[in-house]
């Protein structure tokens, strides 16, 4: 079986057309989006539309991220992200928060086999792999994760960044964001799975795609464009 994953778009229309290229070529079985859709600026509507039309044409697996729930979220002045989101809420079709954040917290496949979540199985805030700034500990990492049943793989995203971590025999991936890269490369990034059972290898994908365009797209109509573009070129937060 192979399972395609990716999450992470934060509205990147460009990233995701790129990565969807690049998945379509590897013929998976089965496609998942591990959340995050639409908190971005680089074309959150067209973002929106292209993940909508994967799913009515491949049953995409969703679950939730935490700014997918931020985006559901009742709008006031004391709201977190405010203009963000209003900004949001003014550019995609409406329904669009009340649908994802009314996507489950994880989803289990492949018989159960491989369990996916945004963040941890029960939380799309929770950094699965991190301890602060550091890669947590196995024991932390277990206890995040609780009983994950059957379970050979678990796949999240949330932190930006790919990592690989065998514990007994358990394979736990983050497999890095298809866009706001934190590592100072700009290349969107998704994983393909391939196995069955208790046999599972992780291909780790990055893809290139046309950074100046999203940029200059946020540059022109994003709330706050300018620090959007910047992350979008360089790869990471912040100025040089």
């Amino acid at each position: 079986m192979k399972i395609a994953v990716f999450g992470d778009v934060h509205g990147n229309r460009f990233a995701l057309e790129a990565v969807v290229a690049d998945i379509r070529r590897s013929l998976p079985d089965v496609w998942v989006n591990l959340g995050d859709q639409v908190f971005g600026g680089a074309d959150p509507a067209g973002a929106w539309q292209l993940q909508q039309a994967l799913k009515a044409e491949h049953g995409v697996l969703e679950v939730r991220g935490n700014t997918d729930e931020r985006l559901g979220e009742p709008l006031s002045e004391t709201t977190a992200k405010h203009e963000m989101l209003a900004w949001l809420h003014a550019v995609l079709p409406a329904g669009t928060g009340a649908a994802v954040a009314g996507l489950p917290t994880n989803v289990t496949l492949a018989d159960g086999a491989v369990l996916a979540a945004h963040g941890s199985p029960d939380s799309a805030w929770t950094y699965l792999l991190l301890e602060g700034k550091s890669w947590a500990s196995d024991a932390v990492v277990l206890e995040r994760l609780g009983d994950v049943g059957e379970a050979r793989v678990v796949v999240v995203g949330h932190s930006h960044q790919e990592h690989l971590r065998q514990i007994g025999s358990l394979t736990v991936v983050n497999v890095g964001a298809v866009s706001r890269q934190k590592d100072g490369s700009p290349l969107a990034r998704w994983v393909l799975l391939e196995g069955r059972g208790d046999l599972w290898n992780a291909t780790f994908r990055r893809v290139a795609y046309d950074i100046e365009a999203a940029a200059q797209w946020a540059e022109r109509q994003a709330y706050h464009g300018a620090a959007e573009a910047e992350q979008l070129r360089r790869g990471r937060t912040g100025k040089a």
